[in-house]
């Protein structure tokens, strides 16, 4: 009855918010606007253009463009995962239970390509998703659904029977709005944030995950029309 498992990088795969923050602040801090990382976790989940976007709406900077903006958080990211970045407790795990079960596995990532394809080859998980696929090549990103019904497409899947792995509000939103089953898998300071109750199932780690919980997502997809 799952037709298609979808998988959220940044939050989920790799503890890479932390580095966004970084870059983040180091690049716009060259541009004259300081954030905090508080500030920074007000945009998560969103795809950088509209981040990029949103901070000069707040306060507009001269001398270089957004989009050049846009590259050196890129570029500054890609350095801090090749140095830093480590897989999140649970993801061998998570993606060899689903794999077991012959299910066709996709990634779908607010990040740039380039970005994601670092992640990948950091791991050594490369050959593990059938599909990947980043929102920049979307109209929109999250919590517009668009990454994740491209994706399923991409998998030949239906998306109401397609399961999405997200940590954040918006992949969460984005999921449901696809009408996709849902687990969210926040950080522990949004655990307990009402709002993530929007989804099918929620888990505090990737390690989590068991039997039960995925009889119970099948069980639910059954119902569905």
């Amino acid at each position: 009855m799952i037709q298609s498992v979808i998988f959220d990088m940044d939050g989920l795969l790799v503890d890479s918010e932390p580095l966004w923050q970084d870059a983040e602040m180091t690049v716009f801090g060259e541009v004259g606007l300081h954030l905090s990382r508080e500030q920074c976790k007000e945009t998560m989940g969103w795809r950088l253009d509209e981040v990029v976007a949103f901070r000069y709406r707040q306060f507009p900077w001269e001398h270089i463009s957004q989009e050049e903006v846009e590259e050196r958080i890129v570029e500054e990211v890609i350095r801090l995962v090749k140095q830093k970045a480590m897989p999140l407790p649970g993801v061998a795990y998570a993606l060899d239970f689903f794999a077991q079960k012959n299910i066709p596995l996709g990634l779908a990532s607010s990040s740039a390509s380039r970005i994601i394809a670092t992640v990948l080859e950091k791991f050594g998980i490369n050959d593990r998703f059938e599909v990947v696929r980043s929102a920049e090549k979307e109209a929109f990103g999250k919590p517009h659904p668009g990454i994740f019904l491209e994706t399923a497409k991409a998998l030949k899947a239906n998306p109401v029977y397609s399961i999405v792995l997200e940590d954040s509000l918006n992949g969460v939103i984005a999921a449901k709005a696809a009408r996709m089953t849902c687990i969210a898998v926040p950080e522990a300071a949004n655990y307990d944030n009402p709002k993530f109750n929007i989804a099918d199932l929620l888990l505090s780690s990737l390690e989590e995950l068991n039997e039960e919980h995925f009889h119970r997502l099948e069980d639910g997809l059954r119902l569905r029309p």
